[in-house]
């Protein structure tokens, strides 16, 4: 019942790996990754056997790449198992089936993971290509392996664990990420720490994480099922009947208080008078009702996670070594990227599914109007939960320690607040333009993350690559693509080298001394554009694709 006779298994098996797309990511996720070792593979035309470095290099990138975009594409097949059956209005006919709950679950899991995991298997052959390399031996790539398999399956029953209690894929979606995110980070850090402990490595791999992640996965897996058996007050079509004084009552830790600050100024409240001459009612109804439609289960997680991971960051990165700084920004703009497109993804798109936009254009309100009303609210949303993690650097920069007197690194600072600005309004102007192109949010918020993480961390790699396989002059051609993502904008700005040498760093130098500024300028000028014209798009159409003129 579980699996050999599991009608959801079957169901969603055929309904997946049927679709065309199915074969198309196929082929896309293998040609990556062999063009990746294409590029890579060793230039000499002999190679010491002896020592294999540059194998060595070739092999730990393959499975640094794949684990990352196995990582990242796990919630994308798991977040939506559940949500979707309460966005297509058949959760309460799922729930109603003789199929048991631990089988509801199961079969959603395995039917979500099934195509992920023949992605990671079509990998193989070509990572066995590398093993005549040296260096690698076979039972090394089966430790990978294993140990990839495990937790990739563990972050799929995270995201299905987050799709129980979410009412849609964007809230499911963005807490796995939240969730996954630091999990994979450890993990490769991990790999690479026990690199010269190469025999524990493979114990570690084959033993301790399968055990561990089947044991977490076992504990999400009952909760889930748990959530399925006892499911919420159900209202009209499956949705969850939300009493926000009720929910307020029995959350656990953050109590979101609409009437008091900081709280009032992503969720201002409820409007108790009559709306003012000349406000702009899409605006006021986005901000008023839309973010706490589905409840504030997913802000106050997102606000939790983000401030207690923040928390050992800033002490690292702004008061111990000051000379970290940028790393700290890099964390900044890693959460804007994950949660900045949640927020303005669903704005037409949800109109669409909700089967509300065509009485929304035969209104008297303009489409400028709805343009603006779209694009503000989702942008404060996501720029005041930004500006939560930026409130230690404004503290380091008043506190009277000696490495931020220097009035240079003050206007670095400075430089910070202008990427992660812009950087706000870029995620919430990329979602919006997808959410206005595609009919589906989940559609709609997957395709931003993948032009908005294109663009900010492919520069990233690029460089890497570069300066691993090829040459100094190659890396310093690819680092101009720099430009395009604000990572690289923020480690390009100059920290003073005389105050990182009296703190004794040996690596202060080689970390950040000079800076490029002129990468940073060119990031800004880049920015600028780009968003200028996605907001000329977003007019024209606003205004051209649904209605002739005002």
């Amino acid at each position: 019942m579980y699996l050999t006779q599991n009608p959801v298994l079957q169901h969603e098996l055929l309904a997946n790996l049927r679709r065309p797309r199915a074969f198309l990511l196929l082929a896309a996720y293998v040609a990556l990754l062999g063009l990746v070792v294409l590029l890579a593979w060793p230039q000499q035309s002999m190679l010491d056997m002896a020592q294999p470095v540059a194998a060595k290099r070739l092999v730990n990138l393959f499975f640094f790449g794949q684990y990352l975009l196995a990582s990242l594409m796990a919630p994308s097949f798991a977040a939506g198992a559940i949500t979707g059956e309460k966005e297509r209005l058949s959760f309460e006919m799922l729930l109603a089936s003789p199929l048991r709950p631990g089988a509801i679950v199961l079969g959603k899991l395995v039917a979500s993971l099934t195509h992920l995991g023949v992605l990671v298997m079509a990998s193989l052959p070509i990572v066995m290509l590398c093993l005549p390399l040296g260096g690698v031996q076979v039972y090394e790539v089966l430790a990978a392996y294993t140990a990839m398999i495990a937790t990739v399956g563990l972050f799929g029953m995270i995201s299905l664990w987050a799709s129980s209690f979410f009412g849609r894929t964007a809230a499911a979606l963005v807490v796995s990420y939240l969730l996954i995110l630091p999990l994979a980070l450890a993990a490769v850090l991990a790999w690479g720490v026990l690199e010269t402990q190469g025999g524990l490595r493979v114990l570690l791999a084959t033993t301790v994480v399968p055990i561990g992640c089947l044991a977490a996965a076992i504990v999400l897996w009952r909760q889930a099922a748990q959530r399925l058996l006892y499911p919420a007050d159900l209202g009209s079509g499956g949705k969850e009947a939300i009493d926000l004084e009720t929910e307020a009552e029995q959350s656990v830790g953050l109590y979101l208080q609409r009437n008091e600050f900081p709280d009032r100024l992503f969720a201002p409240p409820k409007r108790t008078d009559f709306l003012p001459e000349g406000a702009n009612p899409i605006y006021d109804k986005e901000m008023r009702s839309e973010i706490f439609s589905g409840g504030t289960l997913m802000l106050r997680i997102v606000i939790q996670v983000s401030m207690l991971l923040v928390l050992g960051v800033m002490a690292v990165c702004l008061f111990f070594f000051p000379w970290l700084a940028a790393w700290h920004i890099a964390y900044v703009l890693l959460f804007n990227l994950l949660c900045g497109p949640v927020f303005s993804a669903g704005s037409v798109s949800s109109e669409r599914e909700r089967q509300t936009l065509d009485l929304l254009l035969v209104t008297l309100i303009t489409p400028t109007q709805m343009l603006w009303g779209k694009l503000l609210s989702g942008l404060r949303v996501a720029t005041v939960l930004t500006g939560f993690l930026m409130w230690p650097v404004l503290l380091a920069c008043v506190m009277p320690h000696e490495y931020w007197s220097n009035g240079w690194n003050i206007v670095t600072m400075v430089g910070y607040f202008a990427i992660v600005g812009m950087s706000c309004v870029t995620t919430s102007l990329t979602a919006l333009v997808c959410s206005t192109l595609f009919s589906k949010t989940s559609t709609s918020l997957i395709a931003s993350y993948l032009v908005i993480g294109t663009m900010y961390l492919t520069p990233l790699a690029g460089r890497y690559f570069a300066e691993t396989f090829y040459s100094q002059a190659t890396a310093d051609t690819v680092s101009a693509l720099g430009a395009f993502s604000p990572f690289s904008a923020t480690f390009a700005l100059p920290l003073d080298i005389d105050r990182l040498q009296q703190y004794d760093n040996p690596s202060a130098e080689a970390a950040q001394a000079r800076g490029e500024p002129l990468l940073f300028w060119a990031h800004l000028l880049w920015t600028l554009a780009y968003n200028g014209v996605l907001l000329l798009l977003l007019h024209w159409l606003f205004r051209n694709r649904w209605r002739v003129a005002d």
